[in-house]
């Protein structure tokens, strides 16, 4: 029977894949004093009673976790292969050395990608010592699971041609990296109290939303709260651009609790 937990979600990045301000920028953004404005590559910590899931494990994994003070961890799902989205995956050694080894969830060709470019974590044989240790569920779009009495429910999303996983726990849905969705998925998003989904650039991008892209996509999901997130220098300064949303959308930034 799946119980309605209390969910806490814990934004611990809210950039695109260069993070923001990208390197050599000379974007008025790059020049902001508002900390807002400074934005590490997307992930989310999603928490309830003392659980602690991650969304994605990037390469401001160490530093995302040190800010937020996270103490323990029970898994990481992953999204897709992109590398602002597992280039952090060795920093999970600390968490292996508290608790043996960390639970991870991705799709069958997510964990193809992981096998190839972290060889010595999965290592059957003549183990280095001290590599990370890992559990591995295989998911897919097809089927929801339950971690630690909550409902999970995976989407499926184009970004690009890429099919990749947005997550939906109880009535809230992390949807990044998405270009395209199918009507059959976007029934999964039905009645949700908060959409986390990515809102890019003002710019027509090839494979994420934009930000005429992602408030059409509100308007049709229709929750009762949306947060955007995966945001690039170019969607511009954070306090200006939030003048400009209707009334239950609102930027996301790191370190952002809801």
């Amino acid at each position: 029977m799946e119980k309605k937990k209390q969910l806490k979600i814990t934004f611990l990045g809210t950039g695109t894949s260069t993070g923001v301000p990208m390197l050599t920028s000379k974007h008025p953004v790059a020049f902001s004093k508002d900390p807002r404005d400074r934005r590490l590559r997307s992930s989310i910590l999603i928490s309830w009673d003392d659980i602690n899931y991650v969304i994605d494990c990037g390469p401001d994994f160490r530093q995302q976790m040190m800010r937020e003070e996270v103490m323990s961890i029970n898994g990481i799902l992953f999204t897709h292969e992109h590398a602002d989205h597992i280039a952090g995956l060795d920093e999970i050694r600390p968490y292996c050395f508290q608790m043996g080894e960390v639970p991870l969830y991705a799709s069958e060709r997510v964990f193809g990608v992981l096998k190839k470019r972290y060889d010595y974590i999965f290592a059957t044989e003549n183990r280095y010592p001290s590599a990370p240790k890992v559990s591995t569920t295989t998911i897919s779009h097809n089927e929801s699971f339950f971690l630690n009495e909550v409902k999970v429910t995976p989407v499926e999303v184009m970004h690009g041609r890429l099919p990749i996983l947005g997550y939906r726990f109880n009535d809230i849905a992390y949807v990044t990296d998405i270009k395209t969705i199918t009507e059959e998925e976007k029934e999964k998003l039905k009645d949700l109290d908060v959409l986390i989904v990515t809102g890019l650039r003002r710019e027509v991008h090839a494979t994420h939303f934009n930000l005429e892209e992602a408030l059409l996509f509100i308007d049709d999901i229709k929750p009762k709260k949306a947060y955007l997130t995966h945001i690039s220098e170019l969607l511009g300064l954070h306090a200006e651009v939030e003048k400009e949303l209707p009334e239950n959308v609102f930027l996301s930034y790191d370190g952002l609790v809801i």
